[in-house]
C-alpha cells in the first residue's frame, strides 16, 4: 500500500513534484507541502532542465510535460567570448523557463491533484512530523534544518567553495548560453549568462574571494554590486543593466550525506546534494530524486525498502554529477591558469571541462568547431589528438599514449625473465608512443618485494637489453623508458597478491628513510640516513642509471612519488629530520635535487628525463597542490623534461578523492601554472578522454594502466576504433588483419524509469 500521510518540508522544486507524483500514484493519499515563503516568493531566475530529465517527466506525467513544454525556450548554441573573441559551438540542446514560472506550473498540478499547499507556513520539526506521518520528505534546501538537526544519523559534510556570486537576470534574452571572461586589475571575473523567456535572462556574475574583496564588493550593497556587475560586463549585455530579486554575493557549498533516510524521513534535492550551478544540475537532480523515490515506494513492499532501494539507485548517479560539477567548479575557481590559451582552445577547455562532453562528442555535436580547434592544436588532417607527435629533447614520441609504470613482482634476483619480455613485449606491439617499465629498483635494499626488478647487476641490465632489443626491433617506433626508484620504508613487504604492504614473515632485509618513521602500523622502522649513506644512495642511481642507458633505454624517470625513498623527503609526513634535508620544502627537495642532478649528468644528453611525484598526500598537513607545483618547478629549473604527477599513497592514513580522472587536475595546474609539460595518470580509461585533455591543454601525454592489463592492444584498438590509419600508431604486420574492429550486436536502450498512463 505505501505510505498514506505524507509531509513534504520545502515547496521548492523537488518536494512539489514528488507531492504531485506521490499523490498520482495513489489519490488516497493526505500529503501535505510546508513552505514558509509566499507561492510567488523565488530565489533566482531561470532554470535548465535536459532532454533526459524532460523524458522522465514525460512518463512519469505528461500534465506537467506538456506544461513545460508550452514555456520553454529552447536553443542549440554555447558562446565563449574570450579577450574579446567570440568561438560558438553548437548542437548542445539546451531547455530553460523561469523558476517562478515552473513553480506556478507545479503549484497548479498540486492543486489539482488534491495536494495540501501550506504557504509562509514554516514545517513543523521534521522528528515531530514524523511521529504522525507515514513519511516525511526533506525538500528544505541546502541549509537544511531537517538535514542539521538530525547530523548524527544523515552525518553530512558540507564544504564551501573559493569563489564569490551572485543570481541576477537581464531584460533581453542571450541567444545562446554565454561564458565570458573580465580581467580586471582586481583578478579575473566570469559570466554564465543563458535566456529563460523570450525577454529575460540569468546572468551570474563569479569571481574568486580574494578578486571580490579586492573589487570592493564586500563593501557594496544589494543595487551597488549589481549596478557594478552591469558596468564590468557592459559588452555582454549591450549596455543593459541587470537586477536583482534579494540577490546576494555567496559561496557555493558542497552539500554530501553519508545516508539520506533516517527512520520514515527522506532528504531529496539540494538537502541531500549539491552540484555547482555551471553545469545546470541542481533543479535536475532534485526534480530526478522525485522520480526515482515515487517509483521505489511504487515497488517497494514497505517504505523502509523503499527509501533504501531510493537511495541505493540515485546515490551512484548523483556521486557522478558532483564529480562533473567538481571539475566545473574547480575549472572556473582556476580560470586565470588558461588565460593565455589561444581562444578556440581556451573555449574547447571550458566546454570540456566537466568531463561529461568530451572531444568524441563535440565532435558529433559541432564538427566545424571540432576541427577548427584541431587544427590550430597542430592535428593533421583526420588525426585525432592522441595521434600527434611529441618531442623531448631528441625523443619524438610518436603519440601521445604512455603504458603507466605497473609493478609486476615477477623478477627472480632483480632480474626481468621471459614474463616480463611477454609483458612490456605486448604492449609495445600495442602501439603506445613510451611504454614504462615498472619501477626498477637501484639497490637490493631499495626494493620493494623479493620480486622486485632491478638495474644493479651487470646480469639485469643484460635482461633489460633483451626487452629493448625486442621492443626497437618488433615495434619500431615505440620508446621504451625506465622507472628509477627507491623503497625506502616501503621496501621488505610481501607480494601484492600476498598481503600488499604487509611486512615479509622472513627474509626481510632492514630498510633506510629520510627519518625512522614506519610506513604504518606493524611495518618496519626505518633506519634514518645519515649523510655519507645519502652519498651511497645517490652512487646507486647513478650506476642504475648508466647500466639503464647501456640497456638501450630511451627514457629515464627518476621516481619521487608513492612515499618511496626520494618521496620520503619531500613529504612533511614522512621527512622530520632536523638537519639540511629537512624543516622547509627548499630542503626536502635537498635530496632528490642532489639525486636527480647526478642522475643527468650521466644519462646521454640526448635523452630525456621526467619525474614522478605525488601531487597530494591526501592527508591533512602533508604535501598539497600548491607544493607541487613547487616541487615541478624545481625539477623543471635542473632540466626535468616533464613531470609525471601523481598522488599519494605516501602515508597510510590518507583519504583520496577517487573518481574518473581524477589526479588529472593537478597535472593540468603545474603545466599551466609553470609551462611544464606534464603526464597524466589516474582513472584515465578511454581514449575519448585522452584526446579530450591533450587537445584542451590540460596535458602533453597520458599514461593509463589498468586499461593496457586489460588490453595490451589499447592504443591500436584506439585507432581502429577511430577510422586512424596514419603515422601516429603502425600495426605489426601480422596483426594488420585485426585492425579493423569486429562486428556486434545491437544494444538496446534502458526503458523510462517510471510511466504511468495520461
Amino acid at each position: 500500500m505505501g505510505p498514506l500521510r505524507v509531509a513534504v518540508i520545502g515547496g521548492g522544486p523537488g518536494g512539489l513534484y514528488a507531492a504531485a507524483l506521490l499523490k498520482r500514484l495513489d489519490p488516497r493519499r493526505d500529503i501535505t507541502v510546508w513552505e514558509r515563503n509566499a507561492p510567488d516568493d523565488t530565489f533566482g531566475f531561470g532554470v535548465v532542465l535536459s532532454d533526459e530529465t524532460l523524458g522522465g517527466i514525460e512518463h512519469a506525467d505528461p500534465v506537467v510535460h506538456a506544461a513545460l513544454q508550452a514555456e520553454f525556450v529552447r536553443w542549440d548554441d554555447i558562446d565563449v567570448v574570450h579577450r574579446g573573441t567570440r568561438h560558438t559551438s553548437g548542437g548542445h540542446g539546451f531547455a530553460a523557463l523561469g523558476r517562478r514560472r515552473l513553480l506556478e506550473i507545479l503549484h497548479e498540478r498540486c492543486r489539482q491533484l488534491g495536494v495540501n499547499l501550506r504557504f509562509r507556513s514554516p514545517a513543523p520539526p521534521a522528528a515531530d512530523l514524523a511521529r504522525d506521518h507515514d513519511l516525511v520528505v526533506a525538500a528544505d534546501g541546502v541549509r537544511s534544518a531537517t538535514r542539521e538537526a538530525h547530523a548524527d544519523a544523515f552525518r553530512p559534510r558540507v564544504e564551501e567553495h573559493r569563489c564569490r556570486y551572485i543570481w541576477l537576470a537581464a531584460d533581453f534574452a542571450f541567444d545562446a548560453f554565454r561564458f565570458e571572461t573580465a580581467e580586471t586589475e582586481h583578478g579575473v571575473m566570469q559570466l554564465h549568462g543563458y535566456p529563460y523567456t523570450g525577454g529575460d535572462s540569468t546572468v551570474i556574475v563569479e569571481m574568486r574571494e580574494e578578486v571580490w574583496r579586492a573589487a570592493g564588493f564586500d563593501a557594496l550593497d544589494a543595487s551597488e554590486s549589481v549596478e557594478r556587475c552591469a558596468k564590468i560586463f557592459t559588452e555582454a549585455l549591450g549596455g543593459r543593466a541587470l537586477r536583482s530579486n534579494n540577490s546576494a554575493w555567496t559561496a557555493f557549498r558542497t552539500v554530501v550525506n553519508e545516508k539520506w533516510s533516517h527512520g520514515n524521513i527522506v532528504l531529496v534535492g539540494d538537502s541531500a546534494h549539491t552540484a555547482h550551478f555551471s553545469i545546470g544540475s541542481g533543479t535536475k537532480l532534485a526534480v530526478e530524486d522525485a522520480l526515482a523515490l515515487a517509483a521505489c515506494l511504487q515497488e517497494q513492499p514497505t517504505t523502509a525498502d523503499a527509501l533504501a532501494a531510493y537511495e541505493e539507485e540515485r546515490r551512484p548517479v548523483v556521486a557522478s554529477t558532483q564529480r562533473a560539477a567538481r571539475a566545473s567548479l574547480e575549472w572556473f575557481e582556476n580560470i586565470g591558469l588558461y588565460l593565455d590559451q589561444p581562444a578556440r582552445q581556451f573555449a574547447f577547455n571550458l566546454l570540456t571541462r566537466s568531463r561529461r562532453v568530451t572531444h568524441d562528442n563535440l565532435r558529433l555535436r559541432d564538427p566545424r568547431f571540432t576541427e577548427a580547434v584541431e587544427r590550430d592544436f597542430g592535428c593533421p588532417p583526420g588525426t585525432p589528438p592522441m595521434f600527434t607527435p611529441l618531442s623531448l629533447r631528441d625523443l619524438t614520441l610518436r603519440n601521445r599514449v604512455v603504458v603507466s609504470p605497473m609493478d609486476m613482482y615477477s623478477a627472480r634476483a632483480g632480474v626481468p625473465g621471459d614474463f616480463h619480455l611477454v609483458h612490456l613485449g605486448a604492449r609495445a606491439l600495442g602501439g603506445a608512443g613510451l611504454v614504462m617499465t615498472e619501477m626498477v629498483c637501484v639497490s637490493p635494499e631499495g626494493r620493494i618485494t623479493p620480486g622486485c626488478g632491478g638495474l644493479y647487476t651487470t646480469e639485469q641490465a643484460a635482461a633489460w637489453r633483451r626487452i629493448t632489443d625486442f621492443a626497437h626491433t618488433q615495434a619500431p617506433g615505440t620508446a621504451v623508458g625506465v622507472q628509477l626508484g627507491h623503497s625506502g620504508r616501503k621496501g621488505s613487504t610481501k607480494l601484492m597478491w600476498e598481503g600488499i604492504d604487509e611486512p615479509l614473515a622472513e627474509g626481510n632485509w632492514p630498510l633506510v628513510a629520510a627519518s625512522p618513521l614506519p610506513y604504518k602500523p606493524g611495518s618496519q622502522t626505518p633506519r634514518e640516513l645519515t649523510r655519507g649513506e645519502l652519498a651511497d644512495v645517490r652512487e646507486q642511481f647513478t650506476s642504475a642509471a648508466l647500466r639503464a642507458a647501456d640497456a638501450g633505454f630511451d627514457l629515464l624517470e627518476l621516481h619521487c612519488a608513492h612515499g618511496y625513498l626520494l618521496s620520503g623527503f619531500l613529504s612533511p609526513l614522512s621527512n622530520q629530520r632536523t638537519d639540511a634535508y629537512g624543516g622547509p620544502l627548499a630542503n626536502r627537495l635537498r635530496f632528490p635535487l642532489e639525486v636527480f642532478d647526478a642522475v643527468r649528468d650521466v644519462w646521454p644528453g640526448d635523452r630525456p628525463m621526467t619525474v614522478r611525484i605525488s601531487a597530494t598526500d591526501w592527508a591533512d598537513g602533508g604535501t598539497d597542490a600548491n607544493d607541487a607545483v613547487e616541487i615541478a618547478r624545481a625539477f623543471a629549473a635542473h632540466g626535468a623534461d616533464a613531470i609525471d604527477v601523481s598522488t599519494g599513497q605516501v602515508v597510510a592514513d590518507e583519504k583520496p578523492a577517487y573518481g574518473r580522472s581524477y589526479q588529472v587536475p593537478f597535472a593540468d595546474r603545474i603545466r599551466n601554472e609553470t609551462g611544464i609539460p606534464v603526464i597524466s595518470v589516474g582513472a584515465i580509461s578511454s581514449w575519448d578522454d585522452v584526446n579530450s585533455l591533450i587537445l584542451a591543454g590540460r596535458t602533453d601525454l597520458c599514461a593509463l594502466a589498468r586499461p593496457h592489463l586489460y588490453d595490451p592492444h589499447w592504443t591500436l584498438h584506439a585507432a581502429a576504433e577511430q577510422g586512424y590509419t596514419g603515422p601516429g600508431v603502425a600495426w605489426p604486420k601480422p596483426y594488420e588483419a585485426g585492425s579493423r574492429p569486429p562486428q556486434t550486436g545491437r544494444l538496446d536502450a534502458p526503458k523510462p524509469r517510471l510511466t504511468l498512463g495520461g
